[in-house]
């Protein structure tokens, strides 16, 4: 194969997994559905090979299941994964800045940008625009994510942060948005890690958490039909 028809693939197998990756986020491609290799290359209008390929790497970053038989299918995350999600999430984020100096470096030329995606992040959540909202907060944590000296645990985070959005997207869009489970912390934690001020990053981490493990809560109370406290009222996350 020559180097321009290996670059043209490579490049259709990227376009094709963020096509559906964002069909997934969007929630238009909902938990369960399955399709094959063939039905997408027809969608598309393309060969199986970088279909193929896409859908393998979507199943790497854990949003699709694969099946010999049946080929493929878009992931179903129960609350108990969410909740393992927010956990590992924390214990990976505390374990950072128990000693940032080796482990995260804040480039300041960067944080213009940060702040923007923040500032669009908040303006979607209030505004109820769950796609913009998505997008921006992806960019968001995927920009931070560049200030983590190890590379492995940058991409880890972003990993389960789209897992988690893929999670909460359809239960968004059935019961709605409202100020419980959304989080507005996200102009306030960029200005803390810009001023490396470890223990607001840690305050505004613990209420991220905190609020993301009640969203939790009242989602396995509602599956199990009883009632569990109102969340606390401080700034929370919803995915």
């Amino acid at each position: 194969m020559s180097t321009s028809g290996g670059v043209t693939r490579n490049t259709l197998r990227q376009q094709i997994a963020d096509a559906l990756r964002d069909e997934v986020l969007a929630g238009r491609l909902p938990p369960g559905r399955e399709f094959t290799v063939k039905q997408i290359a027809e969608q598309y209008g393309v060969s199986a090979t970088p279909v193929r390929e896409a859908l393998f790497d979507l199943s790497a970053q854990g949003l699709l299941a694969s099946d010999q038989h049946r080929g493929f299918q878009v992931r179903e995350f129960t609350v108990a994964d969410y909740r393992a999600m927010a956990e590992a999430r924390a214990l990976i984020v505390e374990g950072l800045f128990r000693n940032p100096a080796e482990r995260v470096a804040v480039r300041p030329e960067a944080l213009a940008s940060i702040r923007r995606r923040a500032a669009e992040a908040v303006r979607a959540a209030k505004g109820g625009d769950l796609d913009v909202l998505i997008g921006y907060d992806l960019r968001f944590w995927r920009e931070l994510g560049q200030f983590v000296l190890n590379p492995y645990i940058a991409d880890f985070l972003t990993k389960l942060r789209v897992q988690a959005w893929v999670f909460a997207v359809h239960r968004l869009r059935r019961d709605g948005m409202d100020e419980d489970v959304l989080w507005f912390g996200h102009e306030e934690l960029v200005e803390a890690i810009g001023r490396c001020d470890h223990e607001q990053v840690h305050a505004a981490m613990h209420s991220y958490y905190a609020h993301a493990l009640a969203w939790a809560d009242r989602l396995e109370a509602a599956e199990a039909g009883r009632s569990v406290p109102d969340a606390p009222e401080s700034p929370g996350h919803c995915a």
